[in-house]
């Protein structure tokens, strides 16, 4: 069986640290493949700063072309805004029976589970896969020794998302924290200035 590690984002851009942390977890761990999945709309996050949701879904696609283990997923695009973690596993699980899947999450989002919806099932049902980050939040001690929660061996990659668009809107040169196709895309397109 399969084993899919599935890594939640806006993507708002998808920049070289998504794809560091993605290609590391395939190549030395027991995932097989990553899919990202574009979340249309995160319930904590504020719409207004999204790129439509297809813009962003291109630039993942455009991130992974040439990253056979690596997937870009619309899965969330069909259901009903805003969605919850909980639900877009269940759809999963039923269109893709014959495959296994995992959370991917950096250490600081960690910190934040007991705030999902149904937070409890996820975590009986699921392996959470998460990597490191720098960050100063405290996890809740039952997190740091769940036996669904799995610490990953990964590079710290510390590059922001919401830094790079400040970036572009200050027409500082962010080419190199993007995949060169993405930035092409960005460029061409004129997002965020």
């Amino acid at each position: 069986m399969l084993k899919i590690g599935l890594f939640f984002g806006s993507f708002n851009p998808i920049h070289i640290g998504h794809l560091i942390i993605a290609n590391h977890i395939v190549e030395h761990s027991d995932v097989d493949n990553v899919w990202f999945i574009v979340t249309p709309h995160n319930p904590h996050k504020k719409k207004s700063s999204l790129l439509s949701d297809f813009q962003r879904l291109t630039m993942v696609r455009l991130a992974v072309e040439n990253y056979p283990k690596l997937k870009a997923s619309n899965i969330e695009f069909d259901l009903p805004q805003p969605n919850y973690t909980i639900n877009t596993l269940t759809v999963l699980q039923e269109k893709y029976p014959d495959k296994q899947f995992v959370l991917l999450m950096g250490e600081d989002n960690l910190a934040s589970l007991p705030k999902w919806k149904n937070f409890e099932a996820i975590l009986n049902y699921y392996q959470i896969y998460v990597y490191p980050r720098l960050h100063e939040k405290v996890i809740p001690d039952f997190l740091k020794t769940h036996s669904s929660v799995l610490r990953i061996k990964a590079p710290i990659i510390e590059l922001s998302a919401t830094q790079i668009r400040e970036d572009i809107k200050n027409r500082n040169n962010v080419r190199p924290m993007l995949p060169l196709e993405v930035f092409k895309y960005l460029d061409e397109m004129n997002f965020y200035k």
